[in-house]
Parts: C-alpha cells; sequence; structure tokens
C-alpha cells in the first residue's frame, strides 16, 4: 500500500456524500421509491424492502473489488470501494444504528454530532424532501425554519 491508495481511499469516502445525496433524491425518491417508501413508514418487522439498497450498493463494490484485483490497470478500483465501503459503514453506524435505532447499540447514550444528523435526518421524514446527504446534510433554511414549528416527529417508534 503506498500514499495515492490512501489519497484515493479518502477521496472516494468524500465523494460518497454527494454520490449518496443525489442517489437518494433521484433514484431513492424517484424510480426506486418502491423500496425506499418502507423506510418512510413505520418498521412491524426486522427488515424494510430499503434495506435491498445496501445489498445492492454491496454487490456495485464487490464487482469493483474483483475487477480490482483481477484485471490489469484497474488496481484504484480497490482503495476506491475502501474508500466507499468505510463511508458505507459509517452512514449505517449513524443513519441505521443510531437514528433509526435498529441494533439498540445506543440506547440510553447520546452523540451531540449525531443528534445534529438525527435533526436533519427528521427533517427529510418530516416532509419527504431534502436533506438527502446524511453525514454532512444540506438543509434548506425555508424547512429548517419549518420543522423548527413542529412538535412531530417521525423517527420516534410508535
Amino acid at each position: 500500500m503506498n500514499l495515492s491508495w490512501i489519497v484515493i481511499a479518502v477521496l472516494a469516502f468524500v465523494v460518497m456524500e454527494p454520490v449518496t445525496a443525489a442517489t437518494h433524491r433521484w433514484i431513492m425518491h424517484g424510480i426506486g421509491e418502491f423500496l425506499h417508501r418502507s423506510h418512510h413508514q413505520q418498521r412491524s418487522t426486522r427488515w424494510e424492502a430499503n434495506d435491498w439498497y445496501p445489498v445492492i450498493f454491496a454487490a456495485v463494490v464487490n464487482v469493483a473489488l474483483f475487477a480490482g484485483f483481477n484485471l490489469d490497470g484497474l488496481g484504484a478500483l480497490i482503495p476506491a470501494a475502501v474508500g466507499v465501503t468505510l463511508y458505507g459503514a459509517m452512514y449505517a453506524l449513524v443513519h441505521d444504528v443510531y437514528i433509526h435505532g435498529r441494533l439498540g447499540w445506543f440506547e440510553g447514550h447520546r452523540i451531540a454530532a449525531f443528534d445534529r444528523l438525527a435533526g436533519a435526518h427528521r427533517i427529510h421524514h418530516l416532509y419527504n424532501a431534502a436533506p438527502y446527504g446524511m453525514l454532512l446534510p444540506v438543509v434548506p433554511a425555508e424547512l429548517r425554519d419549518r420543522a423548527g414549528r413542529t412538535t412531530r416527529d417521525p423517527l420516534v417508534k410508535a
């Protein structure tokens, strides 16, 4: 491993936030909403149709790893896949585990930085609109103001 691989991995991690926001906006709230809509409803089982998204994304990363390891000239895909995987792990930790409490790891524990992200995600669930990013969400001022005037919290389990 050399410095360029570290740079590629970090760059891939950073680029994943706008890629995630775009994917969420135009795929999950677009053509792929038939899977994602389950995430905006109260869950009655441990799994939801939206859980297919990380499976699909992991498959893409695995194809990139296969190509990086096996095809000449595509070795840079290996550190890129590592960066994407690290982003995905952080996303899952913040979104699924902390915000939605899917594993119960943080029950009774608060993390200020994660709470700020949860606030932005609450706005997304309130209005089914922006912000679409997760680790650096861009919240439109109008929605932030509007959300500040309601006590409704769609993230609280019924």
